[in-house]
């Protein structure tokens, strides 16, 4: 199971934090939300697998500060 572990307000943060989870071995999906003609200003949610979401957001939070 998929769980949100963050709503990035753009495309380009959300990308940023994939690849920091990434890196860490953490699976990830993006799902952007609104609207599609918004493209990259659009809000987007990062999703990990419920097993590492608390991993996940430990790294998130010590990203953003």
């Amino acid at each position: 199971m998929w769980t949100v572990v963050y709503i990035a307000p753009n495309r380009p943060v959300a990308e940023m934090l994939k690849e920091l989870l990434e890196k860490e071995g953490i699976l990830v999906v993006l799902n952007s939300l609104g609207v599609p003609h918004l493209g990259a200003s659009a809000s987007v949610e990062i999703r990990v697998p419920e097993s590492e979401v608390e991993e996940a957001h430990d790294i998130i939070t010590s990203a953003l500060g």
